[in-house]
């Protein structure tokens, strides 16, 4: 496998350059990506540096770096445009396009995309995330009125991180409530959660990968046998079906993945736009 260096710089955070260009990069399998994120690159200065880095690591790889870079000022960018890299300029190569689309100048301001000037947005977000926080392992079912979502599924199966995710990226208020055996045993909706039934979004994972997260948890133990998660998902998949509450298989999905077909089979509008 071949080894290239990609740089994300930005006079921003850099999280936007990130996005494109991981997504991006994910289509060369048979590459591997040594990647470094340049943020704050807002001057001459930190400019010349950047090149320099980014023209010692081409040197080290013997191939040019790969260049990705939401820079807005105009002699920023092109000082990092005179580095031995293949550039991918994502603000120069739409801006102007869409100026003309819509036959408006573009305010070149740095850090527009993640700054708090949507302070509605910022606050349905921060709000979602608090709550989450607040609601994670059924700490406050009291509060699940105010509920969009509320994940149900064993134990490890990626509940928290989808609810927080939920939250942090699309302002969705999403709980998660831990189903005891004895909710498994009876087969059917645990009594705090009967009046939320239309809230509720089950996960289920594969026992051989569920076996092998719980494991890092706590090792050798029942909790972590392969015995007890092929029960255990077996128990909640029943339940699933025969409560009619629609699950996901997070198995090879990222948490990005699990959150995006969450939405999508259950209807929920994300509250950020």
């Amino acid at each position: 496998m071949s080894k290239r260096s990609a740089f994300f710089v930005s006079d921003g955070t850099g999280i936007t350059a990130e996005a494109l260009g991981n997504s991006l990069l994910a289509q060369f399998e048979n590459i591997e990506f040594e990647k470094i994120t340049l943020p704050y690159i807002d001057d001459a200065e930190k400019a010349c540096s950047a090149v320099a880095r980014i023209n010692r690591a081409g040197e080290v790889d013997g191939a040019p770096a790969i260049i990705f870079d939401t820079i807005v000022k105009k002699d920023i960018r092109e000082v990092i445009a005179g580095a031995n890299g293949f550039m991918v300029d994502i603000f120069g190569t739409f801006l102007s396009p869409l100026e003309e689309a819509l036959n408006s100048a573009s305010s070149y301001s740095v850090g527009k995309s993640h700054s708090i000037t949507n302070d509605r947005n910022y606050d349905q977000r921060i709000n979602a995330v608090n709550f989450a926080l607040d609601n994670d392992d059924g700490a406050r079912t009291r509060h699940y009125h105010n509920a969009d979502l509320i994940l149900v599924g064993p134990s490890r199966s990626g509940k928290t991180p989808t609810c927080l995710y939920l939250a942090l990226q699309y302002g969705i208020k999403a709980a998660n409530y831990p189903i005891t055996d004895d909710d498994l045993e009876d087969q059917k909706v645990p009594m705090p959660l009967r009046e939320h039934r239309s809230k509720l979004f089950g996960l289920t994972n594969e026992p051989e990968r569920l076996s092998q997260i719980r494991n890092e948890r706590r090792p050798n133990s029942r909790y972590a046998s392969l015995n007890q998660c092929i029960l255990e998902i077996e128990v909640f998949e029943t339940m699933y079906r025969r409560e009619r509450i629609p699950y996901l298989n997070t198995t090879d999905y990222s948490v990005e993945e699990i959150s995006t077909r969450i939405l999508l089979q259950s209807g929920v509008e994300r509250r950020t736009r």
